[in-house]
């Protein structure tokens, strides 16, 4: 898709449900849904594509495509190292678009979110960027060092071109901080199940209780947990206090270490205990 190829905004914004309504609608049958997660271009296009194959054989719900960045700043080493080789090989976002276009018109029935940094979408150009989301289909953003009361333009095109801007909150937030989030963000709430960067396993108990029933109390949208999900057992923890489990890290050690298959036989794992 080149960018004078736009869909007219009213066009872009009544062709889909609101994401969060689509996670509300799906709830009846499936109170915990599943998001995904991908580096784009690594270790190539090709094993994306077939990541994202097996997602939907195996009813992942969402999926979030990463525009890798030189620095991500959320992201554990093993995600890190994913982003520089990534674009050593010479990922460009241009490439990423066009992958996103492709994955989200052969399977229709996952909602595609881009995540990435703000560098990336200031040096595409903010208006283009979401505007290019929207014409493809992408359901929503999740760019964590865009804080919402510092990206005014950001928001205003994720508000404009129905593309919804997912904001983050971990157990550190402060209540005033959760209510301000739970009104800003759109299609879910994403929270970091505890402080630090993606990949360590993270020990579910009372504390990552006590947190969900303290968004829970904010939230007006559903609520996704992230950061250190490595099992089912993880999951079966999480039904009932929230509604998206966030696998990302250790689908890529999978990958890595017992390839596609590896990766099949953990996703059906996953669903025997959801």
């Amino acid at each position: 898709m080149k960018n004078g190829d736009h869909l007219s905004t009213e066009k872009t914004n009544n062709s889909k449900t609101k994401l969060a309504e689509q996670i509300t609608i799906k709830q009846a049958a499936k109170p915990m849904q599943i998001m995904t997660h991908q580096i784009l271009g690594y270790p190539d296009f090709d094993t994306n594509y077939e990541m994202v194959r097996l997602f939907h054989e195996n009813e992942v719900d969402l999926v979030e495509l990463q525009l890798p960045f030189s620095e991500p700043i959320a992201d554990g080493p093993v995600f890190l190292r994913a982003n520089q080789v990534s674009l050593a090989n010479g990922t460009t976002t241009r490439q990423c678009m066009d992958f996103a276009q492709r994955v989200v018109a052969d399977f229709p029935g996952i909602s595609f979110l881009f995540m990435t940094y703000y560098n990336i979408v200031i040096q595409y150009g903010i208006d283009a960027f979401v505007r290019e989301c929207a014409d493809i289909g992408i359901r929503g953003l999740i760019v964590p060092d865009a804080y919402p009361e510092e990206s005014g333009t950001y928001m205003d095109a994720c508000h404009e071109y129905n593309v919804e801007p997912v904001l983050i909150a971990t157990p550190y937030t402060t209540e005033s901080r959760l209510a301000y989030l739970s009104e800003q963000t759109g299609g879910f709430l994403y929270c970091a199940a505890r402080k630090g960067v993606t990949g360590s396993k993270t020990s579910f108990g009372n504390e990552a209780d006590e947190f969900l029933t303290r968004v829970r109390g904010f939230a007006k949208t559903p609520i996704a947990v992230g950061f250190g999900i490595q099992s089912g057992e993880d999951v079966a923890f999480l039904q009932g206090k929230c509604d998206i489990a966030i696998i990302g890290t250790q689908l890529l050690n999978v990958l890595e270490q017992e390839g596609l298959a590896g990766v099949e036989r953990f996703l059906k794992s996953i669903h025997a205990l959801n």
